[in-house]
């Protein structure tokens, strides 16, 4: 492929075809999670001991710990545990939602799954909630830092639901900072947006020193510490040499994109898992494909949602 071609040219993506070539059933789709989870050789989930024995005649719990005595499933101890789906349509789940830039609904899923909605629903959510990310590694070098309002128009609501109010109100706050040199971006949802949650929000994810690049709203005006700098938007400007928030703009730009034209609608009590999948998917960009789907499987690992959990 050409040096220069425009977007992440250099990645090794895979068709359709070559993902159902790679896992035709059930038994290679197993196989490639255990080998993912357990690289040096299957153990026990619940104690760790290496001493296993595989594939008995149980139906669902195929291996069993010889220490421990527990059966025991590829799925046991991860985000896949007492799900019904089976191996090849997580593979085709986290394939789909891994290489569709603005995401897969529940109701496209559910079609090729060929479950239910609720069931896909359930599945997507899960994938989420594995890649919420941790405390990741603080930014440096020019970090660009923005907030968005995440919520419904006021002329397309109902009338019963109209706040009749202009601006941000009813919608939700989500802060994010965008790594100019090496593409990477946090995020996070907030019930409400001032001077001490956006300084907190910046001491966590961006190195004293760095320089910040900001627009000009007034919660960024106690910022201490950095290399501050700011486009004022109410005067018309957006870039003034290297100062712009334009990096972080086209992320929220995905995220607004993907609800209006995929999911529809986000409820305020979910936003955080969809603004999670999306910080996910572009910090995973520049992997192979494959490469994203090894990494989503292994971040199951140890992590569990139970729908009782998703829906409380």
């Amino acid at each position: 492929m050409a040096k220069d071609a425009p977007g992440m040219h250099f990645r090794k993506g895979m068709s359709l075809i070559q993902l159902f070539r790679m896992f035709p059933d059930d038994e290679t789709a197993e196989k490639w999670f255990i080998h993912t989870r357990w690289p040096d050789g299957m153990a026990c989930p619940r104690c760790g001991s290496m001493n296993v024995n595989e594939k008995t005649a149980h139906a669902t719990m195929p291996h069993r710990c010889r220490d421990c005595d527990k059966r025991f499933s590829a799925k046991v101890g991860t985000m896949m545990e007492s799900s019904n789906v089976g191996y090849q349509a997580w593979i085709i789940a986290i394939y789909l939602w891994t290489t569709n830039l603005k995401g897969v609904s529940s109701m496209h899923l559910h079609r090729d799954l060929d479950v239910t909605q609720r069931t896909a629903w359930f599945l997507l959510h899960r994938i989420r909630h594995a890649m919420t990310p941790e405390q990741a590694e603080l930014f440096d070098g020019t970090v660009e830092v923005d907030e968005t309002y995440v919520g419904g128009k006021e002329g397309n609501k109902h009338a019963k639901d109209k706040l009749r109010l202009r601006g941000t109100a009813g919608k939700t706050p989500v802060v994010g900072a965008k790594n100019r040199e090496t593409k990477q971006v946090q995020a996070e949802v907030f019930e409400d947006v001032d001077e001490d949650a956006i300084n907190q929000f910046i001491e966590d994810c961006v190195e004293k020193g760095a320089t910040v690049y900001t627009d000009g709203s007034h919660v960024y005006n106690a910022l201490e510490g950095y290399e501050h700098d700011k486009v004022i938007h109410s005067r018309g400007e957006y870039v003034r040499g290297d100062v712009s928030t334009n990096g972080i703009e086209s992320f929220w730009s995905m995220i607004k994109r993907a609800i209006m034209g995929v999911y529809h609608k986000v409820s305020r009590h979910h936003l955080s898992r969809y603004v999670a999948e999306f910080v996910a998917r572009q910090n995973m960009r520049p992997r192979d494909t494959i490469d994203q789907m090894t990494l989503i499987a292994q971040c199951f690992e140890g992590k569990r949602l139970k729908y009782c959990e998703l829906v409380a």
